[in-house]
């Protein structure tokens, strides 16, 4: 599958083992997470998308990560799942949008990613429950990740417009329940740190 022009927008949520907000965001990879390793999981929801004529819209993925120190580093170890729905034209797309070889906003993956442990099809549910996001991954991912209240009422604790990779504004949040078992890892970082963003990337 050649590269064509792609498009995804959408929601991402992300938990991992740093027991307070994820310093990665702020220092960009250049200061180590906090427990000196990042152990992280993500899910994505699709609201709309193309990877040249192949349409995106409405596919959940799912993506596990490990890195063994500073971020900006490279040597990652990555995993996707895509939503049994998909059809193999959309999950193919997804893989190449996912390991960075489409270029564009996530082509970073194909340089600092050192080990792709490939790909896996499962039932995905993202669902909001009030301001909680709720995660479903059958057989390998259960989470519930809530944004942290700010000072103003009704109104979330927000990083803005820092240069992270994945988006500009992040909602800080923190993981009720996340469970983690697939790709031959078994995780569970309730409690810990999570983060929630807007999507809007694209390539070549």
């Amino acid at each position: 599958m050649a590269n064509e022009p792609w498009e995804l927008k959408g929601e991402l949520v992300l938990s991992c083992n740093c027991t307070v907000f994820c310093p990665c965001v702020l220092s960009l990879g250049q200061h180590p997470p906090t427990e000196g390793y990042c152990q992280t999981w993500a899910a994505v929801r699709i609201d709309d998308g193309h990877f040249g004529d192949v349409d995106l819209s409405g596919v959940k993925v799912g993506l596990v990560m490990e890195i063994p120190g500073l971020m900006s580093r490279g040597n990652w170890t990555a995993g996707l799942i895509v939503d049994d729905r998909a059809s193999i034209y959309q999950t193919k797309a997804l893989t190449r949008i996912f390991t960075g070889k489409a270029g564009g906003t996530t082509a970073l993956l194909s340089i600092l990613v050192g080990r792709f442990l490939g790909v896996y099809r499962a039932p995905i549910s993202y669902a909001l429950d009030g301001e909680t996001r709720r995660v479903s991954i059958e057989n390998y991912v259960e989470g519930a990740l809530t944004p942290v209240a700010g000072k103003a009422d009704g109104e979330a604790v927000v990083i803005s417009n820092s240069q992270y990779w994945i988006a500009p504004d992040i909602t800080v949040c923190k993981a009720d329940r996340s469970k983690m078992r697939a790709f031959g890892r078994n995780w569970n970082f309730a409690g810990r740190s999570a983060e929630l963003c807007r999507l809007d990337w694209r390539g070549p």
